[in-house]
């Protein structure tokens, strides 16, 4: 994941090289709003390789659960970071729009914009295969403002290309205050994502269902699991939960017991970190996931 952190950078300063090319060579304020999502797209990229160098840590003394919820605060920033240039795109667009500019050498700036649109969209893929394997929050960010990145330069294209045909100068400034509306959405989607991890937000619905099920079908000799409860840490899922066995069996049949359950989720939920409370029969509440 380092690794491909570390790609990002390069990516996004090749990118960003060539859409302030296009800016300075036309003026555009589309074509602005689209250099300055870069810029944010590489100080993004040096925190996400930050927060995986971080995340990898061991646990230690400080923090025996580990360090994987960095990769929140890197999305988070990362979030408000976007949310800034959406606000800087605004502000140039309302300038742009009282003194509309007339644009310079198009044809090369489009063409420039183009390839980092097409340099953008492929590695954006990267990011959200790697991201949704390793189940980072940081890449997975990345991933997605990159994606926002590629659905503002293709409507920047299609903007300009648009006021290359009808002479009107003011859909430039326009068409920049629309992708600051853009860019701003996805700036609030990374921070309402990051605030998920951070608050322990449970898994959807259906890995819930897949771990109760799976309890259901170890869990041979014990009576009931109840008060299942799970969060999110970075890449790993915490998961504890009381599981009632009859009061006349031994500690360590119950612990074999424990063992089967924890074997099988952690082959089918990956990262997966288990807890599991044993209680007595007469502490059984009937209320949980009965084991038949």
């Amino acid at each position: 994941m380092q690794r491909i952190a570390s790609g990002s950078i390069a990516v996004g300063i090749l990118v960003l090289a060539m859409k302030a090319a296009a800016w300075w060579m036309t003026g555009s304020a589309a074509l602005y709003s689209d250099a300055l999502e870069s810029v944010v797209n590489v100080v993004a990229s040096l925190m996400a390789l930050a927060a995986l160098m971080y995340a990898a840590r061991p646990a230690d003394d400080n923090h025996p659960y580990g360090h994987e919820k960095v990769e929140f605060f890197s999305a988070a920033i990362e979030g408000a970071l976007i949310i800034v240039a959406a606000l800087s795109i605004l502000q140039h667009a309302w300038v742009s729009w009282r003194d509309p500019v007339v644009l310079d050498a198009p044809w090369v700036a489009l063409g420039l914009t183009m390839v980092s649109t097409l340099f953008n969209g492929g590695w954006a893929a990267v990011l959200m295969r790697t991201g949704r394997l390793e189940r980072s929050s940081a890449l997975l960010a990345d991933a997605k403002h990159l994606y926002s990145d590629v659905v503002t330069s293709v409507g920047i294209l299609i903007g300009i290309g648009l006021v290359l045909l009808t002479g009107l100068r003011w859909l430039d400034p326009l068409l920049a205050a629309a992708t600051a509306v853009h860019v701003l959405w996805s700036g609030l989607t990374v921070i309402r994502s990051s605030v998920a991890g951070l608050m322990d937000e449970a898994p959807d619905s259906a890995t819930m269902e897949r771990i109760r099920r799976l309890v259901n079908q170890h869990a041979a000799g014990a009576i009931e699991a109840h008060d299942l409860r799970t969060r999110h840490a970075g890449r790993l899922t915490y998961l504890e939960f009381h599981l009632v066995v009859p009061g006349e069996i031994r500690v360590d049949e119950a612990h074999a017991i424990c063992d089967r359950v924890e074997g099988a989720l952690k082959a089918e939920v990956e990262g997966l970190i288990v807890t599991i409370h044993v209680e007595p029969e007469g502490k059984a509440k009937h209320r949980g996931v009965l084991v038949l």
